[in-house]
C-alpha cells in the first residue's frame, strides 16, 4: 500500500453514522442498485428518450459499475450518491443526443482559444480559477451547468436559473456527510467547477476516479485514450456557449496536465496556465483531500495505491517532467503558455495576474483590480476554516526531495518543507 500518511478518518456527523448503520440490515444492491440494465431502464423512462449518442462510453461505464459492486464498498450513503451522480449523466447524455439532433446547428459553434488552469492539485490552481472568473470577458463553467447542462442557458436569464437552487443541493452535500471538506475545496451551484463534472459524462474522468477507491477503473483510465472524454467535453462547451457566449472559454483541471497530447487534439489552439508549487506539499494535502472524498461514500480504509502518481514521488515527478518534455518538445508551444509560481500568487495577487494579462494580451485596469481584491475580501470573510493536514517526514522530504530538483530549478519554485538538516 502507499504511503498515505496525512489522512486521517474525520468522525461522521450522528446522522450519517444512523443511516448507514440502518443498512447493516438490508440488502443494498437490491434497495440501491448499481446494475447497467437499473441505471439505464431508469434515465429512458424519466427522460422518454432513449439514445445516448455514440458507444465510446460504454465499456468505461460497464468497467466503473464492475468496480462499484466489487471494490469500492459503498456504504448506504455511498451507493445512493452514487446512483443519483450516474444517473444525472446518463439523463443528460440522452437530452443532449436529443437536442442535437434538433439543433444540429450546434455543432458549428466555434470554441475558440480555450484557456485552461493546470497544475499539480493543491497548487493554487482554484484560487487563480476564481480569481480570473471575475473578468467577464470569459465564459466561465459554473457548478449548475456542469450538473445541467440542458437545455442550455441563456444570457439573460443564466444569473435566475432555477437550476442553481437543484445543482447546489446536490454538489455541497458532501460537506454535510462530511463537514471537512468545506475547509478543503469551495463548491457550489454557482461557483466555477472543475472540468471533471463534464468529462463525467463520458465516464472517462478523473473526478470519478478520486470519488471511488476502484483499482480496475483506475487501471483503465491509465491505460486508455482520453480522446472520446474531450470530444463529448468540446460538445458539452457548445451546448453551453450556444445561447450564452462571450469571447473564450475559461478552465480548470489539474488533471488535464496528465492529458495535454489529447486535449490538443480537440482544442489545437488551447492556451494554457500552469501553476507551481512545493510538489511535497502538494502530496500531502491531495492525500487528505482524497481520502476525505473517499470516507464520503465508503468505510473502505483509503488505499492510494491507484494515485501514486499524485501521492508518491517517482509518479508525481514523472507527471511534471512530462509537461517539462512536452514544453521542451514544442507540443505546447511556449507562446501559449503562462507560469505561476504558488508563493507568487499568494504574496501578490495582483502582480501575478498581470503577469498573466500581459502574457495574455489583455488589458488589467483599475476596475478589474478592483474585482479581484474584492473577491478576495469576500473568501477570506466567509472563509470555513483551514484545510489542516500532516506534512511528510523530515526523513520522506530527504528522500523525496531529489525526484523534483529540475522542476523545481526550471520554474524557481522554493521549497516550503524542510529536510532533514
Amino acid at each position: 500500500m502507499a504511503d498515505t500518511t496525512g489522512w486521517r478518518a474525520p468522525r461522521r456527523p450522528e446522522w450519517v453514522a444512523r443511516v448507514n448503520a440502518e443498512a447493516d440490515c438490508l440488502d443494498l444492491p437490491a434497495l440501491v442498485p448499481l446494475d447497467a440494465d437499473s441505471l439505464l431502464d431508469w434515465a429512458r423512462r424519466n427522460t422518454g428518450l432513449d439514445d445516448f449518442g455514440g458507444d465510446a462510453w460504454r465499456e468505461p461505464f460497464s468497467v466503473l459499475l464492475h468496480g462499484l459492486e466489487t471494490e469500492a464498498d459503498l456504504h448506504l450513503m455511498g451507493r445512493m450518491a452514487a446512483r443519483t451522480e450516474i444517473l444525472n449523466w446518463l439523463q443528460n447524455r440522452l437530452k443532449i443526443t436529443d437536442l442535437l439532433k434538433r439543433n444540429p446547428d450546434i455543432h458549428d459553434v466555434v470554441i475558440d482559444r480555450p484557456l485552461f488552469i493546470i497544475g499539480t492539485a493543491r497548487s493554487g490552481t482554484t484560487i487563480l480559477y476564481e480569481l480570473l472568473a471575475q473578468d467577464e470577458r470569459f465564459r466561465v463553467l459554473l457548478g449548475w451547468e456542469a450538473v445541467f447542462p440542458v437545455p442550455p442557458s441563456q444570457a439573460a436569464t443564466c444569473a435566475r436559473d432555477p437550476r442553481i437552487e437543484q445543482a447546489d443541493r446536490l454538489l455541497t452535500q458532501i460537506n454535510r456527510i462530511v463537514p471537512e471538506h468545506e475547509a478543503m475545496h469551495d463548491i457550489g451551484g454557482n461557483i466555477p467547477i472543475e472540468c471533471g463534472q463534464i468529462m463525467g459524462h463520458s465516464f472517462i474522468a478523473d473526478q470519478i476516479d478520486a470519488f471511488y477507491q476502484s483499482p480496475s477503473y483506475s487501471q483503465w483510465i491509465m491505460s486508455h485514450d482520453w480522446t472520446p472524454a474531450y470530444e463529448y467535453h468540446r460538445t458539452i462547451l457548445k451546448i453551453l456557449q450556444y445561447r450564452n457566449p462571450k469571447a473564450h472559454w475559461l478552465l480548470k483541471a489539474p488533471n488535464h496536465m496528465t492529458h495535454i497530447p489529447e486535449l490538443l487534439k480537440i482544442y489545437p489552439d488551447a492556451r494554457f496556465i500552469q501553476t507551481h508549487r512545493d510538489p511535497l506539499k502538494t502530496m500531502a494535502s491531495v492525500t487528505s483531500l482524497l481520502g476525505t472524498l473517499y470516507w464520503a461514500k465508503s468505510d473502505q480504509q483509503f488505499n492510494s495505491s491507484a494515485f501514486e502518481d499524485l501521492m508518491l514521488a517517482p509518479g508525481m515527478a514523472a507527471q511534471l517532467e512530462g509537461v517539462m518534455a512536452l514544453r521542451d518538445e514544442g507540443v505546447i508551444r511556449e507562446d501559449a503558455i503562462t507560469d505561476i509560481v504558488f508563493a507568487q500568487l499568494v504574496d501578490d495577487p495582483l502582480a501575478a495576474l498581470e503577469l498573466v494579462y500581459e502574457r495574455l494580451g489583455l488589458s488589467f485596469d483599475a476596475a478589474q483590480r478592483r474585482k479581484v481584491m474584492d473577491y478576495l475580501a469576500s473568501k477570506q470573510g466567509a472563509s470555513h476554516g483551514s484545510h489542516r493536514y500532516d506534512d511528510p517526514s523530515p526523513e520522506r522530504v530527504a528522500r523525496d526531495r531529489p525526484y523534483f530538483t529540475r522542476y523545481q530549478a526550471r520554474y524557481g519554485v522554493p521549497d516550503e518543507i524542510k529536510g532533514q538538516s
